[in-house]
């Protein structure tokens, strides 16, 4: 099975059109929500609620059980066909719902019992706006897990199916209702406090019209599950699936332990920390959304079905293509942030209950969170080439490995760094993972080029002049963003710089002859030939 670099870029490029859709209402969300809920206590307390419901969807839906289910998908329509495969898709979903319907009732019924102990307790931390805001909502917000989790495993097969593009659009749903409930905070001139638990009812309500499409799109491809008759004799696959997904939930939910500890140790650093920490990631999930998580998502099924059909030299090309191509992409995406940080927090968060102190507290996190970039996304190249290989077990070991790592620096570097030390922190365990994949791909014959490992280098090294030479352009011209002044002046000024740093960024890999701006534009040209 011969690579086609053009169909696999395609693929993902169409993906990263539909999240990058979604992530540009994730920004406005952002930009609506820092005005409405500020950075502070009510804020934390709804960023540490809508947590919960997230971690859920990380393991059991976009996570391990989603991961896993694409290469047992590719097995078994290989070895007996479509219909075989229906019926069991049928098994593990209503087995799935009914692991998920317990959650939900377990966590509701743990917040509001938990809630009414803090009421009634005399201790400052747990009677504080952030803890006490955070328990009033679980509740409403836990039916979203229900439905997100589905909507991510119906999602992989559907990726599977070579459909990509309208699962990724439905991301928009949720982001459009978030907007839609926030704008009428801001401009209805409601309170945080009354807009806080309609935002809570209207989570698990996009969730429920996201569940819909996806079945609809199941059905649609021919794939829905096949309820009814000889139901009982496919149970086995319940076992397989979960043998195979175990290594990968154990790892996921380290991770998200991890992720817990992260933010309870921001709670403890005060009411800013989980605020900057939070919008901060919601920026730079913009490049990690657009591209690393479209391609990875196309990578998985293509490579999947590669490595069903035993041709190992098809994965290793589709793992260096891509990930020569991912640091081409996201190097000046981190870039970018590093250099411009303030002026993207100014634009996006400062105004309304958003102070200049707020933006203060995230400028840390911000720069490193910006460095980390290129790391976060080539984790979602590397991980396919275990996933699709079935490997689950060696993932799971080095992610342990990295979460020590983060744990460890965290306790660290929160002393001297405060919420920037947990940031840094991260990034370097994002480090350590990468790191540790690719030395053990290469201890299982999946050698990476020299010109493939020394790609990142080179996409960092044009970054950081281009970056350099428009930010000491506009400290000689004089020209800075404010953020308190016209926000439409703001924003075209935030695009005009990002447009020239765009620029420098290509002329410069023109003027190196890097091989991935040929590429792109091999396809480009192919794709108007063809048009």
């Amino acid at each position: 099975m011969k690579i086609q670099p053009g169909k696999l870029l395609k693929s993902s490029f169409a993906v990263a059109l539909a999240t990058f859709a979604s992530r540009v209402c994730g920004l406005l969300r952002v930009r609506l929500e820092s005005a409405v809920l500020g950075g502070g206590a009510l804020a934390s307390g709804w960023f540490l609620a809508v947590t919960i419901p997230n971690l859920f969807r990380r393991l059991l839906g976009e996570g391990a059980l989603g991961t896993a289910l694409i290469p047992l998908t590719a097995e078994i329509e290989e070895k007996e066909g479509i219909t075989a495969a229906r019926r069991k898709l049928a098994v593990v979903f209503t087995v799935l719902g009914a692991i998920l319907a317990l959650i939900v009732l377990i966590f509701s019924l743990a917040a509001l019992i938990t809630g009414k102990y803090c009421a009634e307790s005399g201790n400052d931390f747990w009677r504080s706006d952030r803890i006490t805001t955070m328990l009033k909502l679980l509740p409403l917000l836990m039916p979203y897990a229900f439905f997100i989790c589905l909507t991510g495993v119906i999602g992989a097969v559907l990726n599977y199916a070579k459909i990509f593009v309208r699962p990724a659009l439905t991301a928009l749903l949720f982001n459009i209702f978030m907007l839609a409930g926030l704008s009428v905070a801001f401009f209805g001139g409601f309170s945080a406090e009354t807009i806080l638990p309609f935002l809570a009812i209207l989570t698990p309500a996009a969730g429920a019209v996201q569940l819909a499409l996806m079945i609809w799109m199941l059905h649609s491809c021919g794939r829905f599950p096949l309820f009814g008759r000889g139901f009982s004799q496919h149970w086995e696959v319940v076992g397989r699936l979960f043998r195979l997904a175990t290594p990968g939930i154990l790892g996921y939910g380290a991770l998200q332990l991890s992720f817990v500890i992260d933010r309870a140790l921001a709670v403890s650093l005060g009411d800013k920390a989980v605020p900057a920490l939070t919008y901060v990631d919601r920026i730079i999930d913009l490049p990690i959304g657009i591209f690393a998580v479209s391609l990875g998502s196309v990578l998985m099924a293509s490579m999947s079905r590669a490595a069903a059909q035993g041709d190992k030299a098809s994965v290793l090309e589709q793992l260096e293509f891509s990930l020569r191509h991912v640091w081409f992409i996201c190097a000046p995406m981190a870039a970018m942030v590093v250099f411009f940080h303030a002026d993207i927090l100014r634009v996006l968060c400062l105004g309304g209950k958003y102070t200049m102190d707020d933006l203060h507290a995230a400028r840390q996190v911000a720069v490193f969170y910006g460095l980390g970039i290129p790391f976060f996304c080539s984790l979602k190249v590397l991980l396919p080439a275990f996933y699709a290989r079935k490997q689950m077990k060696t993932p799971f070991y080095i992610s342990l490995a990295a979460i020590m790592v983060n744990i460890v620096l965290n306790l660290i570097l929160m002393i001297p760094l405060k919420q920037g030390g947990l940031a840094l922190a991260t990034v370097i365990s994002s480090l350590t993972n990468n790191s540790l994949l690719l030395l053990m791909l290469r201890r299982q014959g999946f050698a990476l080029k020299w010109y493939t490992l020394l790609s990142p280098l080179r996409s960092m090294a044009m970054a950081a002049v281009s970056a350099s030479a428009v930010w000491l352009i506009l400290q000689q011209a004089g020209i800075t963003i404010s953020g308190l002044g016209s926000i439409g002046k703001d924003i075209l000024l935030l695009i005009a710089i990002g447009g020239a740093f765009t620029v420098c960024y290509f002329v410069l890999a023109m003027l190196c002859r890097s091989k991935e701006i040929r590429e792109l534009a091999g396809i480009l040209q192919r794709r108007r030939q063809n048009s």
